[in-house]
């Protein structure tokens, strides 16, 4: 979740090895229906992938992948990325997405409520990036239990994430006053409401920029530790296509190796690019919000690797989720009221896979 504008790491020797393993990367992926002739490319043709919001900052590894050719090296004739705001649970569910960038309390939810066949099979971010936002000298909610009695901006597509903040702190619905929002946070600099659902990288980043003094109330650290920007895929489309998957992932590894060695400049330059595409195909909500700010773009952009980047990804490689961040992601969902086990709502094993088979793919850092 990002507004723009008005609203929301030397490379060389690492862009090196990349290079010099592409035809072997994209080798290693074989088809899962059609069998590629022995010495032919795989060829996996389009899939779709929703993504969680707009097309900004924080799809910045997806734009590289677009960028430099690795989902066409992976064997795809398109992937095609759709604009948010949008858990995808429900596209999953009906075939319209293979692959959703989602949250692991939507999915969790979903597996819970509707015993929905989902899976979430690796994370981008490895830290809860949502945060309740307010102003010092206004709603200054800097406890959980100072939302009762506050009015809270919340967007429709967030609500169930709300709702596990308020469930993993003991607090009733009805203590609180939900006020749909949308994602520009105007209605909280204007003192319409006390507190506003956003993200640590971005609402919270443009209101700061406006010359206000803030207040975060941070979902990580306040009951609800969960994976978020995961992969998700249901279980059937897991299960028939593995290699598919493998060669997909293996080019979002390499895409957002280059969002953390490109400079900051240069990738606020690619996004705006394509964040400009979205806008004049009318897409979404690009079309609505204007420009990007590129300074609000690149200050965004670093806040979101501090929750990419993370010593358990530095040892095991993007996207990789530990055993005791599945267990804390789980134990906040069932604080939530969503009870769930590990085995039901992930499966890493092919981001896994990866590693073992291509440790160098774990220098996403200079």
């Amino acid at each position: 979740m990002a507004v723009p504008g008005a609203s929301r790491r030397s490379r060389v020797a690492l862009l090196g090895v990349v290079a010099a393993t592409s035809l072997l990367l994209a080798a290693c992926a074989s088809g899962t229906t059609d069998e590629p002739a022995e010495g032919d490319a795989p060829s996996y043709g389009e899939i779709s992938v929703q993504y969680s919001w707009i097309k900004n900052e924080e799809f910045t590894g997806e734009f590289y992948a677009y960028e430099n050719g690795y989902y066409d090296e992976a064997g795809f004739d398109d992937v095609i990325g759709i604009s948010g705001p949008d858990t995808g649970v429900a596209k999953l569910l009906s075939g319209t997405v293979q692959v959703a960038l989602s949250d692991s309390a939507s999915i969790g939810a979903a597996i819970a409520e509707q015993d929905a066949p989902l899976k979430i099979i690796g994370a981008t971010f490895q830290k809860n990036p949502f945060t309740i936002l307010s102003l010092a000298d206004g709603g200054n909610i800097l406890t959980p239990e100072d939302l009762i009695g506050k009015k809270i901006g919340v967007q429709d597509s967030n609500a169930s994430v709300f709702a596990a903040l308020l469930n993993a702190n003991g607090i009733s619905p009805d203590q609180v006053t939900v006020v749909p929002v949308d994602f520009d946070p105007t209605p909280l600099m204007n003192g319409e409401v006390d507190g506003f659902m956003a993200y640590l990288t971005n609402e919270a980043l443009t209101v700061q920029l406006a010359g206000y003094e803030i207040t975060n109330l941070p979902y990580a650290e306040n009951g609800v530790p969960f994976v978020a920007e995961t992969f998700s895929v249901t279980d059937q489309y897991l299960a028939e296509n593995k290699d598919l998957i493998k060669a997909f992932l293996i080019a979002e590894i390499k895409g957002w190796t280059h969002a953390f060695t490109e400079s900051t400049e240069d990738s606020v330059t690619l996004i705006t690019k394509y964040y400009d595409q979205a806008a004049e195909a009318g897409d979404g909500l690009e079309a609505v919000f204007g420009s990007l700010d590129p300074e609000k773009t690149g200050l965004g952009l670093e806040a979101t690797k501090l929750l990419i980047s993370t010593p358990d990804t530095e040892a095991n490689g993007l996207f990789t989720i530990t055993d005791e961040l599945k267990e804390q992601t789980v134990a906040s969902l069932a604080a939530a009221g969503w009870d769930v086990t590990v085995d039901e709502l992930f499966d890493t094993t092919i981001i896994d896979e990866i590693y073992a088979e291509f440790p160098e793919l774990k220098a996403y850092l200079p």
